[in-house]
Parts: C-alpha cells; sequence; structure tokens
C-alpha cells in the first residue's frame, strides 16, 4: 500500500538556490552566518551575500558560464558556502569530491562529470593537478594562497557586477554529487535547484520538527561534500538564518570544545559520533547544556545509542532519513520531547510517498512488514548523469526510487529501516541482517566496534562472519573469535548465529558513517 505523507507539498517559490539560501542576508547583514571553528574567524550575512557576488564575478571572468562544471574538493573551510554559492548563481554545477580521494578517485570523478574547474587547497594541490591531467579541467582554484594556482582571494577581489543567467529552474542543474545508489559504482545524481529548494521547503513545513532558527548556532562538522552536509545543514542552515560553526573535521575533543565555547544548540551528527559521544569518560564533565537538538541520519541510530545520548545531554536525539538520489531528506521524526518513536527515521516530510514491496516480487506489503522502501516525491532526482540504464533500474516507470534499505512503516505512519537489500546474509534460505548482529554485538563488554557481512561457505551458501574492533583494555585483548561466536549463540536464532570472526585494527566507513561492507568483503579492512 502507498503511504502518502499527512501534509501536501509546501509552496516551492520559483527562485534558485542562491536565492532562497541567502533570502534573510539583507535583514540579517549584521548577524554572523559563518564562523571558523579553527580560528574564530566569522562572516556576516551581508559579508556571505556580498562574497557570493564578488566570486561569481570572478569565476565568470575566468570563463566558468551557465551548465560548467567545478569540483569541490576540500575540507569544510569557512569560504565553502560561498564558493558553492557563487557557482549556483551563474548557473554552474557543483560536484563535490571527498578531499580523502585518490588522484586515481578524484580523476575518474573530473572526467565523468567534465568538469572544468577544480577548487581546493594548497595541501590537495599537487594531488588535484595529478588528477586533471588528460581531461577538461581548464583551471585549478585554491582556498589558499602561495602556491602556483588562481586563488579563491582573488576571485573575491572583483566589485563588478556578476552576470545572471536565465534559468530554467526545473532543469538545469545545480549539484552533481556522486552516490553508489544501491549497487555499482559512484555515479552522477543530477539534482536541479527546484530540487533542492523544493526539499528545503519540506524540511521547514515539516510538523512538529523545529528547524534551524535565527536564534541557533549549528556545529558543521559533517563534511559539505557530503549531500548531508551541503543541503541539510549547510543551506538549511543558512536558509533559517542561523549561525553555523564550521569545523574541518570530526575529533571528539575539539567538537565538544566548540559546543561549550559557542552555545551550540543543534548538533548534526552520524551515528559514529554519537558512539563516540557516549564511550566518552568525559562527557559528563562538559557544559553541553546549550544544545537543544541532536539530529543523526546517514546511517541508521540504534534505538539504545539514541536514547543512552538523549539522557546524556538532556535533550531530544532524533533522526532523519534520505539519500543522495532524494536531495536528500525524505523522513524526519519530530523535534518536541517525547513526540517521536526511539529507533524510527520519522515520519515521511510533505508531498512525499512511499511503500514497502517485497525484494523478490516486488509486490506492495501491508503495514508491518519488512520489504525494501520505495520512495517518490518532487525531491527525486532528474537521474544519474550519462547514465539511463542505472537511471531506469533505480526509479521505475512509476516514478518510485528503490532505495535499496528493508524497513517497514508502524499504524501511525512511523517508518523503521532494519538493514540493506544487497547486504542481507542468505544462510541456507534464511535471511539475516547484518546491522541485527552489529547491534547485539556492540553490547559485549570486548567489542569496541564491528561490521558483519555474508561470508561464502559450501553448505550454508553464506554465513554471517563479524570483523571485530577490540576494546583496548586487558580482558577485552584476550576474548576469542570462539567466546565470542559462543556468546552470539545463546542471544540469536541458530541461523543468525556468527560463523567466522576476525580481528581488525578498524572498521571502514564513509565520511558519513556508513559500514563500507565491500572493503571488508574485499580484504581491504587491514589490522
Amino acid at each position: 500500500m502507498i503511504i502518502t505523507s499527512q501534509h501536501p507539498c509546501p509552496h516551492v517559490p520559483d527562485v534558485s538556490v542562491p536565492e532562497y539560501v541567502l533570502r534573510h542576508a539583507p535583514r540579517l547583514h549584521d548577524r554572523p552566518a559563518l564562523v571558523d571553528g579553527t580560528d574564530g574567524r566569522t562572516v556576516t550575512y551581508g559579508e556571505l551575500a556580498d562574497t557570493v557576488r564578488r566570486v561569481a564575478t570572478g569565476l565568470s571572468e575566468r570563463g566558468l558560464s551557465k551548465g560548467d562544471v567545478l569540483a569541490l574538493y576540500s575540507p569544510n573551510l569557512l569560504d565553502y558556502p560561498a564558493a558553492v554559492l557563487a557557482v549556483a548563481s551563474l548557473g554552474g554545477v557543483v560536484s563535490p569530491v571527498n578531499p580523502l580521494y585518490t588522484a586515481d578517485e578524484l580523476g575518474r570523478q573530473l572526467r565523468d562529470s567534465g568538469a572544468k574547474f577544480i577548487l581546493t587547497v594548497p595541501a590537495l594541490l599537487d594531488v588535484a593537478t595529478e588528477a586533471a591531467r588528460g581531461g577538461t579541467v581548464k583551471e585549478i582554484i585554491t582556498f589558499g594562497s602561495g602556491v602556483a594556482a588562481t586563488s579563491f582571494a582573488e576571485l573575491a577581489g572583483r566589485a563588478d557586477a556578476a552576470p545572471t543567467p536565465e534559468l530554467d529552474l526545473g532543469t538545469d542543474l545545480v549539484a552533481l554529487p556522486y552516490s553508489s545508489g544501491t549497487t555499482g559504482l559512484p555515479k552522477g545524481v543530477m539534482l536541479t535547484h527546484r530540487h533542492l529548494v523544493t526539499n528545503l521547503c519540506q524540511c521547514e513545513a515539516m510538523v512538529e520538527f523545529e528547524t534551524f532558527t535565527e536564534r541557533d548556532v549549528v556545529l558543521a562538522v559533517l563534511p559539505f561534500f557530503h549531500i548531508y552536509g551541503m543541503v541539510v545543514v549547510l543551506m538549511l542552515a543558512l536558509a533559517g538564518g542561523a549561525t553555523l560553526v564550521v569545523m574541518p573535521r570530526f575529533e571528539l575533543d575539539s567538537m565538544l570544545d566548540l559546543v561549550e565555547r559557542h552555545g551550540i544548540t543543534v548538533l548534526p551528527i552520524v551515528p559514529p559520533i554519537a558512539l563516540a559521544m557516549t564511550r566518552s569518560p568525559n562527557l559528563s564533565a562538559r557544559d553541553l547544556s546549550s544544545v537543544r537538538l541532536v539530529m543523526s541520519g546517514a546511517a541508521p541510530l540504534r534505538q539504545d545509542l539514541e536514547q543512552e545520548l538523549s539522557e546524556a545531554l538532556g535533550c531530544p536525539v532524533i533522526q532523519g532519513y534520505g539519500m543522495t538520489e532524494a536531495s536528500p531528506a525524505t523522513h524526519l521524526s519530530p523535534t518536541s520531547p517525547g513526540a517521536g518513536k526511539p529507533g524510527s527515521i520519522g515520519r515521511l516530510v510533505p508531498g512525499t510517498e512511499a511503500k514497502i514491496v517485497d525484494p523478490v516480487s516486488s509486490h506492495d506489503l501491508p503495514i508491518g512488514m519488512e520489504g525494501e522502501l520505495l520512495i517518490r516525491g518532487p525531491q527525486i532526482m532528474k537521474g544519474y548523469l550519462n547514465q539511463p540504464d542505472e537511471t531506469s533500474a533505480s526509479v521505475d516507470t512509476g516514478g518510485w526510487y528503490h532505495t535499496g534499505d528493508v524497513g517497514y512503516v508502524d499504524a501511525d505512519g512511523d517508518f523503521f529501516i532494519v538493514d540493506r537489500t544487497k547486504e542481507l546474509i542468505k544462510y541456507k534460505g534464511f535471511q539475516v541482517a547484518p546491522a541485527e548482529l552489529e547491534a547485539l554485538l556492540l553490547t559485549h563488554p570486548a567489542v569496541a566496534d564491528v561490521a558483519v557481512v555474508r561470508h561464502p561457505d559450501d553448505e550454508a551458501g553464506e554465513v554471517p562472519k563479524a570483523f571485530v574492533v577490540r576494546r583496548a583494555d586487558h580482558l577485552a585483548h584476550h576474548a576469542s573469535g570462539e567466546t565470542i561466536m559462543d556468546w552470539v549463540a545463546t542471544r540469536v536464532a541458530p541461523h543468525k548465529r556468527i560463523r567466522v570472526v576476525e580481528f581488525v585494527e578498524e572498521i571502514p566507513k564513509s565520511p558519513a558513517g556508513k559500514i563500507l561492507r565491500r572493503l571488508l568483503m574485499a580484504g581491504g579492512a587491514g589490522g
């Protein structure tokens, strides 16, 4: 059955992304928009809007025009938002790139996207230069100075008026992030101005969800190159008139310092950050009383961890859900204390539909039954760049995007995610969800972190294998694979038992906190 949001899609103004994000800049001219978490430098809303205009002028003079792609290969910096909005104001397309990418990985994205410009930092200039060889890149620009490349400061030095191209907001791209979708290699996700503005409006119109307000100070520790960091943190916070405290990378003590120093009120995080916070022996000694809300996304947050962090901070910890292909938000949980359900990703944002289907037959499933989650709404991508077959495999003829996530919806319209269809283990025909076993193993006293993957077996077809990171204490160091397997065996049905344990130094994860199971199955965990 089709589940429809309880509220229709809100009115979406016919404006570009920069116009919407900076809509309050004239009124909030002297209010801080951005604060550098490393040195305290502040950019007001008036200064941000002025920098966007100046950088757009500079980029236009360097040859960037409507439809051109600029690859943004950088960690979070104070000037990152201005760069994104400047490119967008020219009708250009930002293709954000993980700053940990190698030259080969960056090169693939540059070639696939047809990028004409790279914006990076001096420390990554050599990698960017190597990646750009033989491609379509005509110029490399750096945020810093003192290197043999055009500097961002040079672009911002022009006061002339930037050109204002005529845009088809529903067709012209504004962002080209890369995603693997449910399977395969990374693909360019085509998102238009209308997609992003619609999703911002949907989030703001969500009932019982108090989005970022002018009184909020929001920590921007999540990477801007990820759709969660770029849209839900950077754009939604600025569109609401909040102040963003920008942090280049996650480090727990530094993050907590910033919360105390700047009175952070909203803390967008991912599950690994939640885990680090709850396991920190110093958390109770910190003054975190300013935090009114913790938002977790990008991967499911365990119910017990959600409740533990909420109790430690004395504020709601809520979950949302989305994907790059949906611009990204499709579900949000209520922010008022006690209104949400622990472990739930929330309810559909306005104007969005969903259904749960059998992963094999694709038949609709009733309320309460687990199956693959399908999403339909105006925020769903235009498609994958130059990948019509991949697009049609992900978005069917009815407009439903197949998420690859397994979940269910209850009678109240609250959704829960169980696992991924592509990650389910088939043990003698029985399905085993890795996330369920991981949640259990994380309660073992010797386990600091864990990932469960499928492992080939001649008799069963596949068996669950656990990659385990031991805790640092002496007793944990002496825990064996056999004792851990025996411990799990007493707590699960026979088909869910862990059959193989491998100890590793760390679990590979994406910047958004998702376990990179393919690396583990390919032997790339290390340890």
